[in-house]
Parts: C-alpha cells; sequence; structure tokens
C-alpha cells in the first residue's frame, strides 16, 4: 500500500473515534460531574471549548476554523507526494484530528463554522481535551522523532543522467 493511501485510512478511523466519543460523551457525560476513573489522575469531564487547548483563543473559532482549512488543504494537496510511512503517519493523525475537531467547529451549537469542540478527557495540570486532539498530540511526537533521525516526508528524485 502506498504510504498515502495508509494516510486516509489512519485520518478516517481517528475521525471515526473521535466522533463516536464525543457523541458518546454528549449523552453520558453532559449532564453528570467529574467521573473519576483513577482518582484525580485521569476524570472524564464534559467541557464545550470555543478556543484551543488552555483556553486560549476563547471565543476566536472561526480563526481556528480557517487555520484547519487550510491545514486540511495543504495535507491533501502533498499526500500522494509522501515516501514515508512515518510522515504518513503523521499526516493521518494531524488530518483525522483535524477533521473531528472541524466537524464540531462546522456542525456545533452556536453556529456555522463557530461551533464549540467537545472536549471530555482530564488529566491534572492539562487542559481537557478529546481524541482528536489525542492524534495531533502523537502526531507532533512521532513527526519530532522523525526530523531527529532526519527522516524525510518526501525522497529526494534521483537526479540520474546517461552519459554517452
Amino acid at each position: 500500500m502506498r504510504p498515502w493511501r495508509s494516510l486516509y485510512l489512519i485520518a478516517w478511523v481517528v475521525w471515526l473515534i473521535d466522533l463516536g466519543t464525543k457523541v458518546w460523551a454528549e449523552k453520558v457525560l453532559s449532564s453528570r460531574a467529574n467521573i473519576e476513573i483513577l482518582g484525580s489522575f485521569l476524570q472524564l469531564t464534559f467541557i464545550r471549548n470555543s478556543g484551543a487547548a488552555f483556553s486560549i483563543g476563547a471565543g476566536k473559532t472561526i480563526i481556528f476554523t480557517i487555520f484547519a482549512l487550510m491545514v486540511l488543504i495543504l495535507i491533501t494537496r502533498y499526500a500522494p507526494q509522501l515516501t514515508s510511512r512515518g510522515w504518513a503517519i503523521v499526516c493521518g493523525l494531524v488530518l483525522g484530528g483535524i477533521l473531528g475537531n472541524l466537524t464540531d467547529r462546522i456542525f456545533r451549537a452556536p453556529s456555522f463554522l463557530q461551533g464549540h469542540v467537545i472536549d471530555w478527557i482530564q488529566l491534572p495540570r492539562w487542559p481537557v481535551f478529546n481524541v482528536a486532539d489525542s492524534a495531533i498530540v502523537i502526531a507532533a511526537v512521532i513527526a519530532l522523532i522523525l526530523t531527529i533521525r532526519n527522516i524525510a516526508p518526501i525522497a529526494p528524485r534521483s537526479t540520474h543522467t546517461d552519459e554517452s
């Protein structure tokens, strides 16, 4: 399988898991207080987030929507050129995460393209997050490792010249 095909498979799986868990969280957690899973280390806490992590840019949802759309376009534009499986995984995780949160921003209240993202996983001293956010963070860690190992997303073309 070409790397870019696995990119889209990963993105689809991340998006489906994120969507399913957000539907579950809204149905089960929206009317409850925090649910402790591992004491205060891991809790389930339902929030609607109009900004980004740590509530940065609260109320600026349209900016995050536009940025997400730009990244989505860039990934889909360059996906067929990827030659590295590692970078295909990174792009798939990012694309799936973007699609997950973008779905909320497009279709959830308060309005089209300005919807609030559903977050529901809480760790100590960390903002409440969701599966899409987790996929993006995991992608960043893998991208850092690939960069340190000097693995390029697109292999350079060989410049063979025939000398007669």
